[in-house]
């Protein structure tokens, strides 16, 4: 897939293209309609399949304290488009420039730096300074100017609407499968794996660590886990969050697989999560830390071993 950064003042950056807009955090039954869409309707007019999303996202940008944190990073965003077919990821920066841009400079800027010839938004699609774009402008712009518009309803799961917000709240709640409904897939995490404390390996669970690389994550605690690795999987434990025992600061992964011996610094692992076992606690020293892992890992072991292949 090919992976465009944009600001509102390039010129055109890429062949035509139907182009589905939004934040597409986690990829859910929502955001896969319109990736659905945009990849049928680039099909029935040859045009490349493409999203345009927004980093950081708009929140992030004007009120940084209240942003929310995000169910995927850009690497898991980016795999999981392409998987569904998208040949195209405009990355564009949200700025105090792009904040800034009318809804006619925004309508423009899709039709000559997108390339777009079709669009794809969602029913509650607003846009530009103000949020004074709507869809039924958008339409009205794209009969001017020259791309066809197609506007998705929401989908809902258990007569709910899916959305970004929702599957944040089943994952900060530890509702696994309730999340898995929204998303059609497993919750992963994916990265390189670094090096840490080491301290795991002292404790007799050497584990291995995937940095998150932001401040806030989506869920926290202990869980039974499936580790993916080049194709095989591994049962595995695996805590997420700060390490208050430890007195650890920023978040990070730290898995154990079970049946695997090997090297893994510096690979590519994706972690998907199963179960939640318990909430992270502080121990009042690591000899406790210790046997409440063994209670974890055995407990993850029954859970994982009860699981279809």
């Amino acid at each position: 897939m090919q992976i465009l950064r944009l600001t509102p003042n390039d010129l055109s950056r890429g062949s035509a293209c139907a182009v589905a807009i939004g934040n597409f955090d986690g990829v859910h039954r929502g955001h896969q309609a319109l990736v659905s869409a945009v990849v049928a309707g680039a099909a029935l007019r040859q045009l490349v399949p493409a999203v345009l999303t927004f980093e950081p996202t708009p929140l992030e940008f004007l009120r940084p304290a209240e942003a929310p944190a995000r169910v995927m990073r850009l690497r898991d965003k980016a795999q999981t488009l392409a998987q569904l077919g998208i040949k195209r990821l405009y990355l564009a920066r949200f700025d105090a420039r792009l904040q800034s841009l009318s809804a006619a400079r925004f309508e423009t800027w899709l039709r000559t730096t997108l390339n777009a010839r079709h669009v794809v938004v969602g029913a509650g699609f607003h846009y530009a300074q103000g949020r004074e774009g709507t869809v039924e402008r958008l339409r009205q712009a794209g009969q001017e100017t020259g791309f066809s518009l197609q506007v998705i309803e929401p989908v809902c799961v258990d007569q709910q609407r899916v959305s970004s917000t929702r599957l944040r709240q089943a994952l900060a709640a530890g509702q696994l499968r309730e999340a898995q409904a929204m998303m059609g897939r497993p919750f992963c995490i994916s990265g390189h794996v670094v090096h840490g404390q080491k301290l795991g390996r002292t404790l007799g669970f050497p584990t291995a660590n995937l940095r998150l690389g932001r401040g806030k994550v989506p869920l926290s605690g202990i869980y039974a886990v499936r580790a993916h690795l080049d194709g095989a999987v591994y049962p595995a434990v695996a805590s997420l969050g700060t390490r208050p025992t430890v007195d650890g600061v920023a978040p990070l992964l730290e898995t154990t697989l079970f049946d695997f011996s090997g090297d893994l610094y510096g690979r590519l692992l994706s972690i998907e999560f199963v179960e939640k076992l318990r909430d992270e606690e502080r121990f009042s020293d690591l000899d406790a830390l210790v046997v409440q892992m063994n209670r974890d890992a055995a407990k993850a072991r029954t859970i994982l071993a009860a699981m279809s292949p």
